[in-house]
């Protein structure tokens, strides 16, 4: 297998880039700066580069169905207008906490957004509070699942009936049976990450129904078998890569966010907060689902 090529895309440098999603439809490159309150858009062919201003933090980000995008704000929901540069916010998910906000999320293949929490400076004994939630219509918030430290990573299985979870402050990724109705059932580890020196982060699947996963503290993305066994760990130019999404004409290349400065983490390399893409890894991405709830 030959190894990987990994280039910087454009000159952005984000505090804390997160949420990649490719539009399939027009072949372009979102992802957020989260405290920077940025979504931003680019086109591989033109190279041209957009910056829309949203309200700050911005946890995560999925296309709609009609137009424009759907936004995991800090404590509910909202839809943004590329073309008038408006958000309206939406649901709220009925937690209004200071150091609790709405973090990682993704469309699930009926068209639902859904989306976790992630609960800051918590107390040595203190419970997580927030969870996993999911719009199911303009109104209609449900929770699927609580105890979640840090969520990160939702993403499905390529027939739609597996789901995957992170708790990036456990430094689990979960698998749960997933389906249209009902709630998540048959809860369990699907990798431990603890071994690799880094809690999970942003995550995909490919086409073969491969997990990859960024490793926030250690500058890598691992790629996890459907059983998960590790198949790969492929060092990145930062420190502290976030997120990753399959985009490119024929969903073969992976693009992957990172950290300059977040609450946390910080990085003083050139590159930090830069996004790449990663060509040659031999598979394929899927087409991201749009959201028709929001």
């Amino acid at each position: 297998m030959s190894a990987p090529h990994i280039t910087r895309v454009g000159a952005t440098k984000d505090q804390l880039g997160e949420s990649p999603v490719w539009d399939h439809r027009a072949q372009l490159l979102y992802w957020i700066d989260s405290l920077a309150g940025l979504i931003r858009r680019w086109s591989p062919a033109s190279s041209a580069l957009e910056a829309f201003e949203v309200a700050a933090p911005i946890g995560s980000m999925a296309l709609r169905k009609g137009a424009g995008a759907i936004a995991a704000l800090r404590h509910g929901f909202g839809t943004y207008d590329f073309d008038t540069r408006q958000l309206t916010p939406g649901s709220s998910i009925g937690l209004d906490h200071p150091m609790v906000r709405l973090n990682d999320g993704k469309v699930d293949p009926y068209g639902r957004f859904v989306a976790g929490t992630m609960h800051g400076g918590r107390g040595k004994d203190e419970p997580p509070l927030g969870g996993l939630y999911r719009l199911n219509g303009p109104d209609a918030v449900e929770l699927l699942e609580t105890d979640l430290g840090v969520s990160n990573g939702p993403c499905f299985s390529p027939d739609g009936r597996t789901f995957y979870l992170a708790d990036s402050a456990r430094s689990i990724i979960w698998a749960y049976d997933y389906g249209q109705e009902g709630p998540l059932t048959n809860k369990r580890v699907f990798v431990d990450t603890t071994p690799f020196g880094s809690g999970p982060d942003g995550a995909t699947v490919d086409a073969d129904g491969c997990l990859w996963s960024v490793l926030v503290r250690v500058g890598a993305i691992a790629q996890f078998t459907p059983d998960g066994r590790l198949a790969r760990k492929i060092e990145l130019p930062v420190r502290h890569p976030t997120s990753a999404c399959f985009g490119g004409p024929n969903l073969d290349v992976l693009y992957v966010t990172s950290i300059s400065r977040s609450t946390h983490l910080a990085d003083d390399s050139p590159e930090a907060g830069a996004l790449f893409a990663i060509e040659g890894l031999g598979v394929t991405g899927l087409s991201a689902q749009l959201c028709t709830t929001g």
